[in-house]
């Protein structure tokens, strides 16, 4: 299988090329810009590999949670893309490519995002031994670090755990490994994605969408 994946959600902007089980990919970890850096991004990955983006079986992104903008710039980029090459979309949970990045067999992971806001992103996932994939065990979640629940788990990941020290004091126990600067790669969304699409879970371009968890974007000040 052939897919380009694209991520802008947050302050790293990836592109994954993944040919028949092989990845080429190009990252760049700049605050803003990637409306600027990604569509070259993704010349570069095509030509380093030799072939067009017709000839691609479909393309992947990072649907969110995530900035706000960043996440809206990958969904466009991407359909964009797609009308263009006549190709199949997945979007895949930016927390859990993160979890698929730092997971081994067998671990329990919680992955909490930095959402600002004094919030984080938050989500849990298991990789079963055997799996070379991660399921998610609970739905994604936007609130205050402290109403994140505690449980099973064998890892910490993602930049919630740097942002918030109240968080890591109160979950980084025991042999937990933790990963506080972990951020989503579109190597680890094509991974996932290749999944969806085998399973025939792909939807034409019109329907890529964003999944934002939180609609409010700045704080209301009172009267």
């Amino acid at each position: 299988m052939r897919l380009l994946a694209v991520d802008t959600a947050t302050e790293r902007c990836s592109v994954a090329l993944r040919l028949d089980g092989q990845v080429i990919e190009r990252v760049s970890e700049q605050p803003r810009g990637a409306a600027d850096l990604v569509l070259p991004m993704v010349e570069a990955v095509l030509k380093e590999a030799g072939v067009r983006l017709a000839d691609l079986d479909g393309i992947a992104y990072g649907r969110g949670p995530g900035a706000f903008t960043g996440v809206r710039i990958g969904v466009g980029v991407v359909q964009g893309l797609a009308f263009g090459a006549g190709l199949q979309t997945v979007g895949i949970s930016n927390l859990a490519a993160v979890a698929q990045q730092v997971a081994g067999p067998g671990d329990r992971i919680l992955v909490c995002m930095d959402a600002r806001m004094n919030q984080v992103y938050w989500s849990s996932f298991a990789r079963d031994s055997g799996a070379e994939l991660v399921t998610a065990l609970a739905p994604e979640r936007v609130d205050a670090p402290d109403a994140v629940t505690d449980g099973d788990f064998t890892v910490l990941a993602g930049t919630g755990f740097k942002a918030y020290a109240s968080l890591r004091a109160r979950l980084a126990s025991g042999t937990r490994v933790v990963h506080e600067e972990a951020l989503p790669k579109a190597s680890d969304i094509a991974l996932l994605a290749e999944a969806e699409f085998r399973a025939g879970r792909a939807k034409p371009a019109s329907e890529a969408e964003p999944v934002y968890v939180r609609d409010q974007v700045a704080h209301v000040k009172s009267a």
